[in-house]
């Protein structure tokens, strides 16, 4: 935790030229924006980054085909040309797809005239991916015979794009690509508000862990809180145009339903999608769409039996589906962008636009970030670069490519070594995946420290924690630079382990108590109990509901 340590020592000297609160996928863009700009970026959170909404998404990076239906035509336009910039700049971590639709007799629109919806989809997308396909009963039950077919009248498949690795891993990266290029971050620092003294912002903070309060100046204060920016701006007294309504989705993760690598969509008994996504071993399915009062949300005995319910109706199981099946759960809210004084307003809160607005409170340089989706978030980057600097911040490099993965040269060379060191012989034979792929999607220039250090001590190939694919020194490059603070940081966050192992698995996972020293030092012990303490309760929360 040296790292973190550093960075907190730090935030407090100097006049920063932008301080971000919040580490979600709209803080996180901002800060690798404008530090590749030039700025001098300060980037806190009250949890981990990427810890709250922007770690309980589907995983995809969408046109948002369903927008098509609400005639929000602009909304998607704009997605899907996001959408094909992501796949460009990051083919190892955003990658295409296909989406595989059945369309059930009696629905409220014929087969084909959705599946000529998927046509002015690709086209809204310029054609960038691969043409829709129109299928009839006979072709499903050839192509996924685990679909049911009885009530089926036909189908459809086109393309969108999904995350490779889990949605926070994605969002981290950019925080770290904000730190590579002088961004200070900190997680676990709250900001308790902030105050304006003539020309600059000076936000009291507090660090999480050890109480210890700080105050950090800068010229410009960003709100990227996420769901909680409505509640900052009440601490800093900004009045908004906009603010949030909050609605629901859960994911529950089960066991692997097919080894296609498509994602499986139908129309959920609420007449909503619902998707039925890989996730390398296991399978994803879900979402829900419920609206609620508060971004703190649980998972409901309700949510669960809706989503298996769903599942078991559509799919050909050997058995249906039941909640024992059910390896880990995400519950998270989509903050919704609305209009302040229309809020009492709202007749269909199913149809709010997606999309996300900036407000901007010139005279004090404040901006609040609302609503937004992760396929847009390069977008968001450019448009807080230029904000800040119609605000007077000096962005020197104004014209620097601050996102995508390195040239292509770069990943050559790197597979050129891997290739002459045999690495991928150290390939766990429980992986889905060559080691050398993984290494680099996960940490592009980094994989080249990860050689040298096989090449030093071949261990360090090895798997660690057993039942996942980890090698040991992944583990002891995550321990200097990224910033894991709790063991649920790694688990869940930087790696997918809590997402795709058993929690007792996980807990009696050979070499597990060995990843933790490596963490955390003197520090193991407390940080697995810690970690296992709070599961456990959640757990017991949660089976309690259910009986």
């Amino acid at each position: 935790m040296k790292l973190r340590e550093s960075n907190i020592q730090k935030l407090q000297q100097g006049i920063y030229d932008v301080l971000i609160i919040g580490s979600g996928i709209n803080g996180a863009v901002s800060a690798a924006a404008l530090s590749g700009k030039g700025a001098r970026v300060a980037l806190i959170d009250q949890r981990d980054f990427a810890g709250f909404t922007s770690q309980q998404s589907s995983n995809l990076a969408w046109g948002g085909i369903k927008y098509l239906e609400s005639h929000d035509y602009s909304l998607v336009r704009k997605l899907c040309l996001s959408r094909n910039h992501l796949l460009r700049h990051y083919p190892s971590r955003v990658q295409e797809i296909r989406f595989f639709s059945t369309i059930d007799k009696g629905f409220r629109f014929h087969p084909l005239f959705l599946w000529a919806g998927t046509w002015v989809y690709w086209l809204f997308g310029n054609g960038f991916t691969k043409i829709p396909r129109l299928f009839f009963k006979r072709t499903i039950q050839r192509e996924e015979p685990v679909v049911k077919t009885e009530n089926s009248a036909g189908g459809f498949e086109y393309s969108d794009a999904y995350l490779h690795d889990n949605d926070s891993r994605f969002v981290f990266q950019f925080v770290h690509s904000a730190m590579d290029r002088g961004c200070i971050a900190a997680n676990y620092m709250e900001s308790l508000g902030a105050r304006r003294e003539g020309s600059i912002w000076v936000a009291h903070a507090r660090d999480v862990m050890n109480g210890q309060e700080m105050e950090i100046r800068a010229k410009v204060l960003i709100n990227a809180a996420g769901p909680f920016v409505d509640k900052h701006n009440v601490l800093t007294g900004e009045q908004t145009e906009h603010h949030h309504a909050f609605s629901k989705g859960i994911h529950l993760i089960v066991p692997q339903i097919t080894p296609h690598k498509r994602i499986m969509t139908f129309f959920a008994d609420d007449g909503r999608l619902f998707f039925v996504i890989p996730m390398g071993v296991r399978t994803c399915i879900g979402t829900t769409d419920t609206r609620v009062e508060s971004p703190f949300t649980e998972v409901t005995e309700e949510d669960r039996q809706f989503v298996l319910n769903n599942i078991n109706k559509r799919l050909n199981l050997d058995r249906p589906l039941t909640c024992a099946d059910i390896i880990a759960e995400r519950c998270g809210v989509r903050p919704l962008v609305v209009k302040a004084q229309a809020d009492g307003e709202i007749e269909d809160w199913l149809q709010l636009s997606r999309k996300h607005e900036i407000d901007v409170d010139r005279a004090k340089a404040h901006l609040s970030i609302f609503g937004g989706k992760l396929t847009d978030c390069i977008n968001v980057g450019d448009e807080v670069s230029d904000i800040v600097a119609q605000l007077g911040v000096a962005l020197p490099h104004q014209g620097y490519q601050w996102y995508g993965e390195p040239h292509p040269s770069v990943r050559e060379e790197y597979l050129h070594q891997a290739t002459l060191m045999n690495l991928d012989g150290y390939t766990s034979p429980e992986s889905i995946e060559s080691l050398s792929s993984r290494l680099w999607r996960r940490y592009d220039r980094q994989a080249f420290e990860l050689l040298a250090e096989i090449r030093e001590d071949p261990r360090q190939a090895e798997v660690l924690i057993k039942g996942t694919d980890y090698i040991r020194c992944e583990i002891r490059l995550a321990k200097h630079q990224e910033m894991i603070t709790k063991l649920e940081d790694f688990l869940r966050r930087r790696s997918k382990i809590a997402l795709v192992v058993r929690h007792e698995d996980i807990r009696n996972a050979e070499g597990l108590m060995e990843a933790c020293e490596i963490l955390f030092g003197d520090q193991a012990q407390q940080k697995f109990d810690e970690y296992f303490q709070e599961q456990s309760t959640q757990r017991s929360a949660a089976m309690a509901e259910v009986e």
